[in-house]
């Protein structure tokens, strides 16, 4: 027999199988890309529960059909049962079989929906298929909903704005220092900082930075603080394709992508023997565009894009509208003289001061003796509404970004 809870009402017993879900598919996180995280929980009304599941890699199964199969070795009928899943389960074929076909085909009776799936080869038909099935369909309630978003808010951006969701790190002291005068900056934060923001890595997509990066500081931009079942792509913006064969971010594990404007040169021709892949994009400018480079991203598959830069590539990125979300670590020190975070237009000071605040904050949690802050736009996608437009439509035109030292500070 399945495991039984006492009873509870449904609208309770939803709430807390949805949070199961959710528990699940956090498990996923840095292994399903370019795939949504999700999770299932098959249980009775009576509190039973039958099967647990997540998404696996691409390619492998999904969560729908992991708990049927932990059902299924647990001896257990799920006939008539309910599934509560975080995702609408897809109804189309891809590497793997429609999920909701599975679901019919093991006689489940009732599925609760985390929040809908905005690809166009699913957009509420996995719903519909259930339907006609006979199968119930509800959707649950809000609170479940926006956790169920925010698990996924790249996947969901990638659809529905055709970008992914741009997420801008940094680590500064209190007086917003990111380094000495000099470039020093090993160490401001403290070791707990610095695995957490090695947790945010893994949950990206891609990790981003700039050719000054790379050619001051050699970064890695690997997950090495916290265990992960596989590395994000390192993305590096080199318009002269200058990046060193030798730089230390281009052996594996993980992926390498370069992004110039130049014709191919002897240089990039040996970056590409070392392994990293070109990309070129049209030269309209003198300096990369941004706006063309996240809709190419977004093809490619890249749902959060982090970004671990120096203040010119965050200044151009900031005053460009185009950066979602900041995680921004403070250590309880004062550097005094020394590197911003960001290298703003003057003129901006005058506006924020006149204008209405653009971000807010939404999270500020203790890591020992530093902090982490989460500020997100104030016409964040969830506020503005901006389902189905491109980003041309939804996002300010800023300018190009010109990486030419952008530095990234205090993370290797």
């Amino acid at each position: 027999m399945g495991v039984s809870e006492p009873a509870m009402p449904p609208d309770a017993l939803t709430r807390v199988r949805m949070r199961e879900a959710l528990a699940l598919a956090e498990g996923s996180v840095g292994l399903t890309e370019p795939n949504p995280r999700v999770g299932c929980v098959i249980g009775r009304s009576d509190g039973t529960v039958l099967g647990l599941g997540a998404t696996q890699q691409a390619g492998g199964p999904h969560a729908e059909v992991m708990a049927l199969r932990d059902a299924a070795s647990r001896g257990l009928d799920v006939r008539g049962a309910v599934a509560w899943v975080t995702l609408e389960p897809c109804a189309h074929h891809g590497r793997t079989p429609p999920c909701c076909d599975a679901l019919v085909a093991a006689g489940i009776g009732h599925v609760v929906v985390g929040h809908p799936d905005p690809n166009p080869l699913v957009d509420g038909g996995g719903m519909a298929r259930l339907r006609a099935a006979g199968v119930a369909v509800s959707m649950s309630a809000a609170e479940e909903l926006a956790a169920c978003r925010e698990l996924n808010i790249g996947f969901l951006s990638r659809f529905e704005r055709r970008r992914p969701w741009v997420r801008l790190k940094v680590a500064t002291s209190m007086d917003g220092r990111t380094a000495l005068p000099d470039g020093r900056s090993q160490w401001i934060t403290g070791e707990a900082a610095r695995r957490d923001g090695h947790a945010w890595r893994r949950r990206a997509s891609a990790v981003l930075t700039g050719i000054g990066t790379v050619l001051a500081d050699d970064p890695r931009l690997d997950v090495r603080l916290v265990p992960t079942p596989a590395q994000p792509t390192r993305i590096v913006l080199d318009s002269h394709w200058r990046t060193p064969a030798s730089a230390r971010l281009l052996p594996p594990p993980g992926p390498v992508l370069l992004v110039g404007l130049d014709e191919l040169n002897d240089n990039a021709r040996a970056l590409e023997q070392a392994g990293a892949e070109l990309l070129r994009l049209p030269a309209s400018t003198s300096r990369i565009e941004f706006g063309h480079l996240l809709r190419v991203l977004a093809e490619r598959g890249i749902n959060e894009l982090h970004v671990e830069a120096g203040a010119t590539l965050n200044g151009a990125l900031l005053a460009g509208g185009w950066v979602d979300e900041c995680l921004w670590y403070v250590a309880p020190k004062l550097l005094g003289s020394g590197r911003g975070l960001a290298d703003l237009p003057a003129e901006r000071g005058a506006q924020a001061l006149a204008g209405s605040p653009e971000w807010h904050w939404i999270e500020c949690q203790k890591l020992d003796s530093d902090l982490r802050l989460r500020a997100r736009r104030t016409d964040e996608p969830a506020n503005r509404g901006d389902k189905g437009l491109s980003p041309g439509l939804t996002a300010p035109q800023g300018p190009g970004v010109d990486p030419t030292g952008a530095r990234l500070q205090n993370t290797p």
